[in-house]
């Protein structure tokens, strides 16, 4: 591998060379044995994250899938909770489990982001023919990654027709103004969004308050005339549906070149307490593999030019569950990557675009592998923080990491407890966002 342009030496590639354990292929049928590496990184931890620097690649789709498996099959984690709706993640779950037949999931996933998950739930169908117990599938993000509220209101105004039917002309109003703008992502509709009338957007922003907080004062009565685990999930699609609310508001902002310090954080705030709140419902012991960006799973602050962008998803679990959170971040040093311009006119409001990496920035967690001449590996970088911390400065540690084809700058030692490196990445080719 062609080492980074430049020229000064750098100590944490030395590192990474002494340190960074080789693994053998991508092949998803193969042996996994060489990931064992991967029992030490992970320890006792609950919660194994599984981040990408970039969605929609081939390789780092692979890499996770493998990850899965061996987590599933050799280290008896038994939830796969992924950057998908809260909301939605009840269909593949039951799916997952053996309902319906094996071409349903592509209907189920027609208005979704290709985002991978199409190929891990095929695992998970298969391994659960025969794997006791199952593995189960937990949806954690707002309703259609922030395009539309209609993925959680529409089972909430199922449940209120038989719990509580004198509120449900409140939550079809919220879903008709929901419907004038309902997209396939925040790209799309937080433009749309911005488009009503401020009537318009305040009626909804309030109804949907009023209806969360009498969801929550009539707790008792509603459980009566029902069950808890009905209510529970109700009001949690509710939440989703305020969060992606609070969403919109502060994408438009961010569009506009205006907006509150770290707005779009309440997004991250969900995904964590969505992780939090399967946790809980799972049986006692219960180990989750997380599968999202790398700026959604890193246990550091988001920032961009300077500027406090927000607090991810990773920060708040970190902060929750301390080591028993461990965030594995996906990266690459040569190839393409897939950089998401905004277009309104385009399915999910963005295109995907093919665009090759420059070498990696002096500085870069990449342009260490890359000065190291590693290939597909895995570094745990818990090894290295006591060194990059040393007062000898023989390790300084990389304070940036790639998010498509700019980078995110952050100290990667604090963020990741291990990164996995693939020096090639390719964009996938069966992608349909036009």
């Amino acid at each position: 591998m062609p080492a980074s342009p430049h020229h000064n030496h750098n100590p944490f590639a030395d590192w990474l060379r002494a340190h960074a354990v080789p693994l053998t292929h991508l092949d998803r049928e193969a042996p996994l044995d060489d990931l064992e590496p991967l029992c030490a990184v992970i320890g006792d931890a609950r919660v194994v994250a599984i981040g990408e620097s970039s969605h929609f690649i081939h390789e780092f789709t692979l890499m996770r899938e493998r990850i899965l498996r061996f987590l599933a099959e050799r280290c008896g984690f038994a939830v796969l909770a992924f950057e998908y709706g809260f909301s939605e993640g009840f269909t593949l779950d039951a799916w997952a489990q053996g309902e319906g037949t094996d071409d349903d999931l592509s209907a189920h996933l027609t208005e979704a982001i290709p985002v991978g998950v199409d190929e891990p739930l095929r695992w998970m169908r298969r391994h659960n023919r025969t794997a006791s117990p199952p593995v189960r599938f937990a949806g954690i993000d707002i309703p259609a990654a922030g395009g539309s509220l209609l993925p959680a209101l529409a089972p909430v105004a199922d449940y209120l027709r038989h719990i509580d039917p004198e509120t449900l002309p409140a939550l079809q109003e919220a879903i008709r103004i929901g419907e004038i703008f309902a997209g396939g992502s925040a790209a799309d509709a937080a433009p749309a969004w911005a488009r009503l009338a401020g009537a318009e957007q305040d009626a909804l922003s309030a109804t949907l308050a009023r209806l969360l907080i009498r969801f929550r004062s009539l707790e008792p009565l509603y459980v009566s005339r029902g069950d808890q685990h009905s209510y529970d999930i109700a009001v949690r699609r509710l939440e989703g549906a305020c969060r992606a609310d609070y969403t919109f508001r502060a994408m438009a902002d961010l569009f506009a070149g205006e907006g509150l310090t770290a707005d779009t954080s309440a997004r991250d705030a969900y995904m964590a307490q969505s992780v939090l709140w399967h946790l809980e419902r799972f049986a006692p012991g219960t180990r989750v593999v997380l599968a999202a960006h790398n700026a959604h799973i890193q246990k550091t602050p988001v920032s961009f030019n300077g500027h406090l962008t927000g607090l991810p998803m990773g920060q708040h679990l970190h902060r929750a569950l301390g080591d028993e959170y461990v965030a594995l971040g996906l990266t690459s040093t040569t190839g393409h990557t897939a950089d998401m311009p905004r277009d309104e006119n385009t399915r999910f409001g963005f295109a995907i675009e093919a665009t090759a990496l420059e070498p990696p920035e002096p500085g870069s967690i990449e342009a260490a592998f890359a000065d190291a001449e590693l290939g597909l590996s895995i570094a745990d970088l818990r090894q290295a923080r006591p060194e990059a911390r040393d007062d000898s400065g023989l390790a300084p540690s990389p304070d940036r990491i790639r998010i498509q084809s700019a980078y995110l700058h952050t100290p990667v030692l604090d963020a990741f407890d291990a990164i996995l490196h693939t020096p090639t990445s390719t964009v996938a080719d069966n992608l349909d966002a036009r």
